[in-house]
């Protein structure tokens, strides 16, 4: 079978504000992610990486590319390359990891690099370098004023201090909170002389637009409020904002005009929309997808495609089931084979936890109904598109709440006669695949195979390895760290329940990931190995996300050939690349 596995970075290009013919984009090179600077004459190729480049921008003159050299884990320096030809150079700044480049309309850069902490820096556009805060604990640099007097950071969400304002000449800094919300920065208007900064806040039962001003605090738009989440930012006018918002696993655009107080829905096609922005000329560009298509580029316009729609076989009929729960209906995407049910079925888990799965391509899915297998993508507690109590609800403990949804949506397919109850495999990736793991020794009775990618296998050492933005979300989940709430992230971890697997599992690990750090899934596969327990592990040479198309097809080829031999089929040859 013939599956599509090329990399495709999910955002639009960037354009540069004073030179809207130019731009830059991630694109694939023999199956990795490099940068590219774009003209209507066509594109040249930047950077040239064996691991692949995936963080780039542009300044907004169009003179210079940026982009950030780092190794597998995420750690290196930021180089600038002429936008016509020429050699990178670096940029004069310590080494770290990315965490946000902004630029002010004269070219002036703030650049957060990330350690234990956050340094703030200031780059002018003769190359002196000036450090202009530090900060303790997990933040990143979102955006600077237009005229480069103030910038913007962001922390978690739902931090006492969600988000904080750096006046870049003094270092002074102003917390950003409003009791009884959660918090995201968007950024500040795209406009000469506008300071205002849009957010999105957040209340147990809505979503809100709101505006920071430096006069004024923070104001939220009282006629606008969304049940899901949305995802805000400015038109190059300043006077109105694109949205866009998830719900139910799809999504749609709309335009909010602030002086008129009116909210349209943009036409768009019924799918998901990975990432979406206004350019400097106008013109709206998108990432979509649906389970049938690759993400592809579309534009308002018709113009600037960068490559049209890519095309592969996709096998299996979609559809989508609402299961009852005590906890409320779980939202489940389900595909299904031609051959009649019941079917050996595949549940798939998306990561995050605060993500979805979505009307998307994902290659597994083609693949597994291209064999006979259906494939279930719940939406247990904790993803996104369904509201913030949906999201926020870990009640049952981490882990767990999210397992008490997987197994009624595999009681309500066994009774439907959709899935075969002695032919259930659960697969995921991240904290997916950590689910994987969990059920497979909290729930042993339920499931013939498992697989897991890059997963979390003893909670508590995977914490004192991660990054610091994965610590903090531990934090607020968990109610605290690993000394402050040992029961609970022992009772959350799959090596607490490692005695108890009994189905044969598959763990594909990567060789520096910072956020699932392999030492501790070698420990838990060695007490697989130490009780008997069927397994294979296998490593990638890779970080976390794995930007290549080699990684890509090792994961799929690998975990379609051992869960669909775990669950009675014949030994499957991986699947061929797609040219």
């Amino acid at each position: 079978m013939e599956i599509d596995v090329r990399v495709f970075f999910p955002e639009p290009p960037a354009f540069a504000e004073f030179a809207p013919t130019r731009a830059v984009y991630v694109g694939d090179v023999d199956g990795r992610c490099e940068v590219f600077a774009w003209t209507s004459a066509g594109a040249r190729q930047v950077t040239n990486r064996p691991q692949g480049t995936v963080t780039c921008a542009i300044d907004p003159t169009g003179a210079w590319v940026w982009w950030f050299d780092d190794d597998l884990t995420g750690v290196g320096r930021w180089r600038i390359t002429p936008f016509g030809s020429g050699a990178a150079v670096d940029a004069g700044l310590p080494p770290g990891r990315a965490a946000g480049l902004a630029m002010s309309a004269d070219g002036t850069a703030a650049v957060g690099v990330g350690h234990d902490g956050l340094s703030v820096h200031r780059r002018h556009p003769d190359g002196r370098v000036d450090l202009i805060g530090e900060f303790d604990g997990y933040a990143t640099l979102v955006d600077l004023s237009h005229s480069g007097r103030l910038a913007v950071l962001a922390r978690d969400p739902e931090d006492p201090v969600p988000a904080v304002v750096l006046d870049v000449a003094t270092g002074g800094h102003l917390p950003l909170h409003l009791p009884g919300r959660s918090l995201w920065v968007a950024g500040f208007a795209p406009v000469p002389g506008d300071e205002r900064l849009l957010l999105t806040t957040a209340s147990d039962t809505a979503y809100h637009l709101a505006e920071w001003t430096p006069g004024g605090g923070i104001r939220e738009l009282p006629w606008f409020e969304s049940d899901t989440e949305i995802a805000p930012s400015w038109y190059p006018d300043g006077r109105r904002v694109l949205l866009r918002r998830d719900r139910h696993a799809r999504s749609e655009l709309r335009e909010l005009d602030l002086d008129r107080r009116t909210d349209t829905l943009l036409p768009t096609q019924r799918g998901t929309i990975l990432a979406a922005q206004v350019q400097p000329d106008g013109d709206l560009h998108h990432v979509w997808t649906d389970t049938a298509h690759p993400p592809h580029l579309r534009t308002a316009s018709g113009r600037r495609p960068l490559g049209g729609p890519r095309t592969t076989a996709v096998a299996g009929t979609p559809r989508e089931v609402w299961v009852d729960t005590p906890a409320g209906p779980v939202h489940t995407l389900l595909t299904v084979p031609g051959s009649p049910p019941p079917h050996p079925t595949v549940f798939l888990l998306h990561g995050g936890p605060h993500a979805a799965a979505h009307d998307a391509y994902d290659a597994l899915v083609s693949v597994f109904t291209g064999i006979g297998c259906a494939v279930a993508r719940p939406n247990y507690r904790g993803s996104t598109g369904y509201g913030a109590a949906w999201r926020n609800d870990f009640s049952d403990g981490p882990g767990h709440t999210q397992l008490l949804d997987l197994a009624a949506v595999r009681e309500h397919l066994v009774r439907a006669g959709v899935a075969d109850e002695h032919r259930t495999a659960v697969v995921g990736t991240s904290w997916g695949g950590y689910l994987a793991l969990l059920a497979a020794g909290v729930q042993p009775e339920l499931w013939q195979s498992v697989a897991a990618v890059n997963p979390i296998a003893d909670y508590a050492a995977a914490y004192r390895g991660a990054t610091p933005a994965v610590r903090a979300l531990d934090r607020r989940i968990f109610g605290g760290d690993p000394d402050r709430r040992p029961a609970a992230y022992a009772a959350a971890s799959p090596m607490t329940h490692v005695a108890a697997v009994r189905a044969p599992v598959l763990v594909l690990a990567a060789t520096d990931d910072d956020r699932c750090p392999p030492e501790q899934v070698a420990v838990y596969v060695a007490a697989l190995s130490a009780r008997g327990v069927e397994h294979e592990l296998q490593w990638t040479r890779s970080g976390h996300e794995g930007h290549t198309g080699a990684v890509h097809h090792q994961v799929i080829s690998s975990v379609v050939r051992f869960v669909a031999t775990a669950l009675g089929g014949r030994a499957l040859s991986a699947p061929t690349k797609a040219g």
